[in-house]
């Protein structure tokens, strides 16, 4: 719904100075993409990453290493960790820890995936599997903060953000990029602080919006009571004018975000509620994804996924914490695949029997993977080598690419670093990453930074 304001010139003339000062500072092909629904050539309308936080083990899920089970407990080689970084086995001995589950064939490519993710196995072939991802950070939040905005360093936009700046949104009365978030019982939950989603120096419209999984899915959606629809309509207005015309003084970015937000907030008042009412799914779907309702699950949030990718939301993130597998990692793969498992085959089915899936980019992964060293029972952090799912958007799916060293140590075939994957996606949506730029304090930035990063090309054709 479109608030109708009238006679506010000040209004406009700070929003035509905003957009003229803002196209300044971009990449020609964001500017190019700013008003419309996609770019030319683009195969990609909407990402849904599937974040598995916490750093899933590539050695129980997707990267089968018999070698690995022939050295169960015996000393690791030096040859492969000598000299390497570690997080906490560093100068400790390090003993060889089989992988705790068989590998088996899953659909019609035969790809071998770990039999506890038998409901994945069956849309196996929607994905290429990556087994040579590698990152530079070691421990959860700066390995997280590192995957979201291809640095380390505070401030900087998340990967929602540059998506939603570079192609604008493709619904008025939702978010461009929301997040949710659900916690495991199988392994520690590390908190996943709100900078994840942060729009760092790009206006703050350009934030990520997390929504509660129960409850309210977002605070004071709802009027207090005695407050109607044509008051808070009223009150937006006048708020807006008030911006409208420090912008018009001031210049302030900030300002016309302020209109923007308070005109978006005023609109999710109507969709918002519409949107998370699920009385009008079917019983085949909620069983699909193994679901009730809103009850806070990572099934509910991957059914909430798929209702807001058909709405025209751009950049989908959905948290499941759970995957810090230090100790006991037999017993927690087996309780967090059954947490995820289901539910994530369901949206790739759901997506594909509703047209979105050839559209709609879906990742599968967390931001590390673990050791081919015990740590107990269990798996320290690891950044040489790990694997992600990557399917959707035209994608060839039912192969692999990349491969880690037979121990599953280091990636050595194929390395594909987390700036190649985000020079991927991008590319996939129709943004050139190297072009996608933001002018900030005399610095021409980027997602992908200054250091080398390609496009994955084998993997998307």
């Amino acid at each position: 719904m479109k608030l109708p304001f009238h006679h506010l010139s000040a209004l406009d003339l700070s929003r035509r100075a905003f957009l003229a000062g803002a196209a300044a500072g971009m990449g020609q092909a964001a500017l190019a993409a700013l008003g419309g629904h996609g770019r030319p050539g683009a195969r990609a309308k909407r990402v849904i990453h599937l974040y598995m936080a916490g750093g899933p083990s590539h050695l129980e899920t997707f990267d089968e290493k018999p070698e690995l089970t022939k050295l169960d407990g015996q000393p690791m080689p030096e040859s492969y960790t000598g000299g390497q970084q570690l997080a906490q086995l560093q100068g400790r001995e390090l003993r060889c820890l089989a992988p705790r589950f068989p590998f088996r064939e899953f659909g019609e490519s035969g790809q071998r995936i770990c039999e506890r993710f038998p409901r994945l196995g069956s849309v196996i072939d929607d994905f290429c599997i990556l087994n040579s991802l590698e990152t530079d950070q070691i421990n959860h939040d700066p390995a997280h903060t590192l995957f979201n905005t291809g640095t380390t360093l505070p401030g900087r936009p998340s990967m929602g953000s540059w998506v939603h700046y570079g192609l604008g949104s493709m619904n008025e009365n939702l978010p461009a990029f929301v997040v949710l978030s659900s916690v495991g019982k199988g392994g520690q939950s590390q908190p996943i602080a709100a900078r994840q989603w942060h729009s760092g120096f790009l206006p703050s419209r350009y934030q990520g919006v997390e929504l509660r999984s129960v409850g309210d899915p977002v605070l004071y959606v709802k009027n207090p009571d005695g407050v109607g629809r044509d008051l808070q309509g009223d009150v937006v207005r006048a708020i807006a004018e008030l911006n409208g015309e420090r912008a018009a003084r001031t210049d302030d970015p900030e300002a016309l975000t302020r209109i923007a937000q308070y005109e978006l907030a005023f609109r999710m008042q109507a969709a918002v509620p519409e949107l998370v009412d699920l009385s009008a799914e079917t019983q085949e779907t909620l069983d699909l994804y193994g679901t009730e309702g809103r009850d806070g699950s990572y099934a509910s949030n991957c059914l909430m996924a798929r209702r807001l990718a058909e709405r025209g939301v751009r950049f989908i993130q959905v948290y499941h914490r759970g995957w810090d597998h230090h100790g006991a990692v037999e017993r927690s793969i087996e309780i967090t695949a059954k947490e995820v498992d289901q539910a994530s085959a369901a949206l790739v089915t759901d997506l594909k029997r509703r047209g979105l899936l050839e559209d709609t980019l879906i990742l599968f992964g967390g931001e590390f993977g673990r050791t081919p060293m015990g740590q107990g029972d269990g798996r320290d952090h690891h950044i040489r080598g790990f694997s992600y799912l990557m399917g959707g958007a035209g994608i060839p799916g039912g192969r692999r690419y990349g491969a880690t060293d037979p121990l599953g140590y280091a990636a050595v075939e194929d390395v594909v670093h987390v700036r190649d994957l985000h020079a991927t996606i991008l590319h996939l949506l129709g943004l050139d990453h190297e072009a996608l730029s933001h002018d900030f304090r005399g610095l021409d930035l980027r997602l992908t930074g200054v250091e080398p990063a390609r496009v994955l090309r084998d993997v998307i054709s």
